[in-house]
């Protein structure tokens, strides 16, 4: 029997990055599917999260990814540009040219079939070090063809009518939650929910449990 689980993500989390090669290998080599569900980063949806944090809290954030990265044998540079803009001013309540269709780009890819290997392919061109300015030209189109996906198909869907895409997003982030937390990545097995990439043994763990097997 193949089982199931659900995974919420965001472009804009270093640690949803650096879960999705175990997360790819896991689909590919186990009998097992992974239903993605976008979310936008709290950046967007609770930007005051970001605003009452401890002044440690970023030092220690940006010495951990730089050190996950590393201990996983990752490629890793913060992007550029940051998917999710800041301005001095505004702070990260400021208008945003790139998370959102990103985001819609996911729930396109993921209601293709190919949710999985999209996130990794486009994940690898934001945080993998070697591309600047990921958003131009044609580097989203190259990760989707590299992901099986028609890429010029899927922005028109996304560019002519986001408002479905929206509500699949909404709804994902109201399912997250319900599922017992808020953050990325997250994933959900058997009404379990799994926060952090750390969690992955453990999430594979149980599904062994559950009698997982290989493809």
């Amino acid at each position: 029997m193949t089982l199931s689980f659900d995974l919420y993500w965001s472009f804009r989390s270093p640690y949803s990055y650096m879960v999705m090669p175990r997360l790819a290998a896991l689909e590919r080599e186990d009998d097992v599917a992974c239903q993605v569900k976008p979310v936008y980063p709290l950046a967007v949806r609770t930007p005051e999260f970001f605003e009452q944090q401890d002044s440690l809290w970023l030092s220690y954030f940006m010495t951990d990814v730089f050190r996950e990265a590393a201990f996983l044998g990752l490629p890793f540079r913060w992007p550029r540009p940051d998917p999710v803009q800041r301005s001095p001013d505004e702070g990260y309540r400021m208008k945003q040219p790139h998370i959102h269709r990103l985001t819609h780009l996911g729930v396109a890819a993921a209601q293709r079939g190919r949710g999985v290997p999209f996130l990794e392919e486009v994940s690898k061109i934001i945080w993998g070090g070697a591309t600047d300015n990921w958003h131009e030209g044609d580097h989203l189109a190259q990760a989707a063809e590299r992901a099986g996906l028609d890429f010029a198909e899927m922005a028109a869907a996304v560019d002519a009518d986001p408002a479905p895409f929206i509500a699949v997003v909404e709804e994902n982030q109201l399912a997250q939650r319900a599922a017992g937390h808020w953050g990325v990545p997250m994933t959900v097995f058997n009404g379990e929910a799994f926060f952090g990439q750390d969690r992955f043994d453990q999430l594979k763990w149980r599904m062994a449990q559950q009698g997982l097997t290989r493809r």
